[in-house]
């Protein structure tokens, strides 16, 4: 007799200053053993915040610091004579709140078919009340997707069809206008350059007004 799948819930909640502008949502956290800090986009061999750190900061460096890895392989890492580059969570949910950005996921429950992080070995079991989070950030009417599970799922959710890669569509939810956009991942498994990344980040967050 086979196992039951495993159904892993969301490990983090949503981070949701009421303030905020855009909500980000990827697919779901990585395993707990590949976080180098308890926020999103934890693991070191993800460029989210490389990504962020040169758009804002001119340099992808800005958000890592030398630390102790929560169980990260040393395989998974960016090694360094002083020690492991890891992200400083801290400065992260600063910069986030002060820019404008929300953060959470499109899914509340998966199950991992192959057990690793993987967008195309997650199943959904329950997907986020995206309705509810949009209740509690007013100002928020641009919602991107980092990721092309994310952006499958959400436009489920709204009922729309996808935005072409790096663009948007308008649609009407929960009361209000949005811009979905579809944005690049920023795991490295996505065949393109850093700068490549940036630089279509850069457009979204010009056209959104907070950059």
């Amino acid at each position: 007799m086979s196992a039951t799948p495993e159904i892993e819930r969301h490990p983090l909640k949503p981070f949701l200053p009421p303030d905020e502008q855009l909500l980000m949502l990827g697919s779901f956290p990585p395993p707990k053993e590949r976080w180098c800090m308890d926020f999103f986009y934890p693991n070191p061999q993800n460029d989210m915040w490389r990504i962020m750190g040169q758009i804002f900061f001119g340099d992808k460096t800005h958000f890592e610091e030398q630390g102790d890895l929560m169980k990260v392989p040393s395989d998974q890492v960016q090694s360094t004579k002083a020690g492991r580059k890891v992200f400083n969570r801290k400065e992260i949910a600063s910069f986030c709140e002060t820019k404008g950005i929300a953060i959470f996921d499109t899914a509340q429950a998966v199950i991992r078919l192959q057990g690793n992080a993987a967008d195309e070995h997650l199943e959904i079991v329950e997907q986020t009340d995206i309705a509810a989070l949009l209740q509690q950030i007013p100002l928020c009417h641009d919602i991107c997707c980092t990721g092309g599970k994310a952006a499958q799922t959400l436009a489920e959710t709204l009922h729309c069809v996808l935005p072409k890669v790096g663009e948007f569509i308008e649609t009407s939810f929960a009361g209000r206008t949005l811009r979905f956009w579809r944005m690049l991942s920023s795991s490295r498994a996505y065949p393109l350059s850093l700068d490549k990344k940036a630089a279509a980040y850069r457009r979204m967050f010009e056209q959104i007004g907070l950059l």
